[in-house]
């Protein structure tokens, strides 16, 4: 691309939400930065505030679809992404379970995870989309390796630079998976048989040159939040979505962003849906799009100066 600015593309979601509300506030609040170029995707048609329709859903599927292809094209170095109905996306035939599953698939990535992020907390996440009851079946070792590999980059390129230099090694928390982290196995085995495991074989996978752990745990889930929010742990590897989700939304619901970990371009969204309730009521509020906004350009903008640093 001729520009040096990192070019942005945002897409609606579902116009019926608070998408299209939350994007024009964002891009004229002064909150984000003029160092980037933004590119609004998709096109709203006829509905009414609250009101989803095959065609709102349609319309947000194509905006996807459009973003993506930008993407790998090189035309876009990053996109932000608006919350949409996932019902309706079903029923015009979208078949994943959410917008970081597409984008994986489209760009032909198996290693990829879902994290959120504010700034006392980041999380990411094992198992996402699927009942609470599959979840200890689908915990197997290699997927707690797999994300906290992912998770590992994530915050050795966002979290750790920012740091005080006495603690230089990323310190990143992994929770249980039962009440108090299975109390010894008397309250369920996963720590023991396939937790306990995944962070020794995490650990041994490093070279750090620090003497302290880069992963920790398993660790009681009802305390490690609080630890990481008071500033022991850079992130929380969680081992289901609302593990995760929970403690994250209730210590920052209007600055959390979700990130796609794993793509070769930086995506991310605010971490809410498309409140219907209050569409075009303007009580919107534009704060987790305007926190996505600024994590993306910050992401496109190292990926940038990686290139520059690589080609020269």
């Amino acid at each position: 691309m001729s520009t040096t600015k990192p070019r942005i593309g945002i897409t609606l979601g579902d116009c019926a939400g608070i998408g299209p509300e939350i994007v024009d506030l964002a891009l004229k609040s002064g909150r984000v930065p003029d160092s980037a170029e933004y590119v609004v995707i998709g096109r709203q048609p006829n509905c009414h505030p609250g009101e989803p329709t095959i065609e709102t859903a349609r319309a947000a599927a194509a905006a996807l679809e459009e973003a993506v292809t930008l993407a790998r094209r090189g035309e876009l170095d990053a996109i932000v992404t608006g919350p949409v109905h996932k019902a309706r996306m079903y029923d015009i035939g979208f078949k994943f379970p959410g917008q970081t599953e597409f984008f994986a698939q489209r760009c032909g990535i198996k290693n990829f995870a879902m994290c959120l992020t504010a700034e006392k907390i980041t999380v990411a996440l094992v198992t996402t989309h699927i009942p609470l009851r599959k979840v200890p079946r689908a915990l197997k070792q290699f997927e707690i390796v797999r994300v906290g590999l992912l998770l590992l980059d994530f915050v050795q390129r966002r979290i750790a630079p920012k740091r005080e230099p006495e603690t230089p090694a990323p310190r990143i928390a992994v929770a249980g998976l039962n009440p108090h982290a299975g109390e010894s196995g008397k309250i369920g085995r996963e720590e023991i048989e396939i937790i306990t495991p995944a962070v020794a074989e995490l650990n041994s996978s490093l070279v750090t040159g620090h003497p302290s752990l880069v992963f920790t745990g398993p660790h009681s889930p009802d305390t490690v939040f609080h630890r990481t929010i008071e500033g022991e742990f850079d992130a929380v590897l969680c081992m289901y979505h609302d593990q995760g989700l929970i403690p994250l939304k209730l210590h920052a619901f209007h600055s959390g962003v979700n990130v796609t970990l794993g793509l070769p371009f930086p995506r991310t969204s605010p971490d809410h849906g498309t409140a219907f309730e209050i569409a075009g009521k303007g009580i919107a509020r534009p704060d987790s799009m305007i926190a996505a906004i600024n994590l993306a350009v910050e992401l496109a903008q190292q990926q940038k100066t990686t290139k520059r640093t690589k080609m020269s």
